[in-house]
């Protein structure tokens, strides 16, 4: 699903349990580690994606570092007029700019509707793009689930949670969720219950 592989992406950077930040796409074993875990979305927008021990160089990295930013920005735009992500807030690019960076990434791998009729059997449409570099294919993997989502019904149910040092976006389940897994709602519960205590003094 497009949203898995988009959420996927934008979840590469999240908190480190300690009030910071961190970034699985830092290095490009980290990207290594990303590509092996999502090879299964991958290849269902692009059967041709070479395998992701032949993707990881550090251009890879710093392209889809700069798609992911791109990704980013729009899902903060997304979420408003709730607040983007804590660790977007700094950090995005005008929505202009990651539109047109979310769409040259798209549209670098050109794409065109191919009939298939066997004999035996009824016609299929699939879609073909000619060869390119792995670089090349990845970002526009990423780049057309990302605009699938947004377009999408799900994009309607998309929330940036609100815990405490959490910055994810994730998909609202039912209309009462507040949070992205019960352990942000518990560390929500645990701050507003001590500031209150604060505040009492």
């Amino acid at each position: 699903m497009s949203s898995q592989l988009t959420l996927a992406l934008a979840g590469t950077i999240r908190h480190d349990g300690d009030g910071g930040v961190t970034d699985d796409l830092a290095d490009v074993p980290g990207l290594a580690r990303w590509l092996s875990e999502q090879a299964e979305p991958l290849r269902r927008h692009d059967d041709d994606l070479a395998p992701p021990t032949d993707l990881p160089d550090e251009q890879t990295r710093l392209d889809v570092v700069a798609l992911r930013r791109a990704v980013r920005t729009l899902l903060a735009r997304a979420v408003a007029p709730a607040p983007p992500s804590r660790a977007d807030r700094s950090s995005l690019l005008t929505p202009a700019d990651a539109v047109r960076h979310l769409n040259d990434a798209a549209g670098a791998l050109p794409t065109s509707p191919r009939l298939q009729w066997p004999d035996d059997a009824a016609p299929t449409l699939t879609r073909h793009s000619p060869p390119a570099q792995p670089r090349t294919r990845l970002t526009a993997a990423l780049a057309r689930a990302a605009a699938d989502f947004l377009t999408g019904p799900d994009r309607e149910r998309l929330r940036a949670c609100p815990a405490p040092r959490c910055v994810r976006y994730f998909l609202q389940d039912h209309a009462r969720q507040q949070w992205c897994k019960p352990s942000c709602g518990n560390r929500a519960r645990v701050a507003r219950h001590y500031q209150r205590h604060q505040t009492e003094r």
